[in-house]
């Protein structure tokens, strides 16, 4: 069991499409919910919902792939760890236009567009490409 859920909820996502599944479910939490609420809407997924259990909820995320079966998430990686948080303005944020990064702010979890725009900083908690 890991300290970290977030790493491995997107390690979850990373393997999963690298060998072409479906979808891939991991342990809820409203962060983790967040995280894939921005995937969905940057398009880096095709949807996601929580699944209620009797023991353990789960966030089941539908990974998306191109038309010839090409991966949509590339490379998908944890900035900010347990043992080393990483945070940042709104006016360091690099302009990338192929990378997501995905902020955990004080208006909640935000892509480093939105946080621009919001002009607020944040923890960086993971770059998606």
């Amino acid at each position: 069991m890991s300290s970290d859920p977030i790493a491995d909820m997107l390690t979850a996502i990373r393997n999963a499409s690298r060998v072409y599944h479906e979808k891939v479910d991991v342990i809820y939490s409203k962060i983790k919910a967040e995280i894939a609420r921005v995937l969905k809407e940057e398009g880096f997924i095709l949807n996601w919902k929580k699944i209620e259990s009797p023991n353990k909820n789960y966030l089941r995320i539908y990974l998306k792939y191109g038309p010839n079966k090409e991966q949509v998430i590339r490379n998908i990686e944890r900035i900010s760890k347990p043992g080393r948080r990483v945070y940042t303005s709104y006016k360091e944020l690099p302009n990338d236009p192929i990378t997501v990064y995905i902020l955990s702010t004080p208006k909640g979890i935000l892509t480093d567009k939105q946080a621009k725009k919001l002009k607020v900083g944040g923890e960086v908690l993971c770059r998606v490409s």
